[in-house]
């Protein structure tokens, strides 16, 4: 049963999934300041305050019973990749959504997001007895839509001018996606780890 005071960690032979801390700030700081990184988050965490801001929100909606934070690690090279998160928890509809998700430049492309989603996407649905995970992008976001969809999300529709838009001059919609516990059993387990690094 999941239990969002226990400090899980999820790991496969290339990715480490660890609950994110205020003693990650330090190893996460150069990738947050990379340029483009945040091109897309509405919320910023470029620059130590910023990041700090980030981070202490995010820990604070632990506490909450609202989020649960991890921190990736790229077992290949044992560095900090980036950050990801299960946000909008709902224990009693069986719902969550994962986003906030971001790697540096250099992890991007490599295969690790491909390992993260597949332990995230399992461990929602076994671990936390989800039934449905929520994704979501900037629609100008074409990278992140693409990744999504390669793991086995649905696009399912949109937010219609839901968030400021990235170069802040009018608004911007959201491209809503979800994976589902059935097809996750069914089929989409099996095809995403088909396409794992081995």
């Amino acid at each position: 049963m999941f239990n969002f005071l226990e400090d899980y960690i999820i790991e496969d032979h290339i990715v480490q999934l660890k609950p994110l801390s205020l003693n990650h700030i330090d190893h996460l700081l150069t990738i947050a300041n990379e340029p483009n990184i945040w091109d897309y988050s509405f919320v910023k965490g470029n620059g130590l305050e910023n990041l700090t801001t980030y981070i202490t929100s995010t820990i604070k909606a632990r506490n909450e019973k609202r989020e649960y934070p991890f921190v990736v690690i790229d077992k290949r090279t044992n560095e900090y990749a980036g950050c990801t998160r299960f946000c909008e928890i709902n224990e009693t509809l069986h719902n969550t959504r994962l986003g906030y998700t971001w790697y540096g430049k250099k992890f991007q492309g490599t295969g690790l997001n491909k390992h993260c989603k597949y332990l995230l996407f399992e461990f929602a649905f076994s671990t936390m007895k989800m039934h449905r995970i929520g994704l979501g992008a900037y629609v100008e976001n074409l990278r992140s839509i693409a990744a999504m969809k390669s793991v086995g999300c649905t696009e399912e529709g949109k937010f219609r001018k839901a968030l400021p838009s990235p170069d802040h001059d009018g608004r911007s919609d959201v491209i809503l996606l979800s994976i589902l516990r059935d097809e996750w059993l069914n089929s989409k387990k099996e095809v995403l780890k088909s396409k794992l690094i081995k």
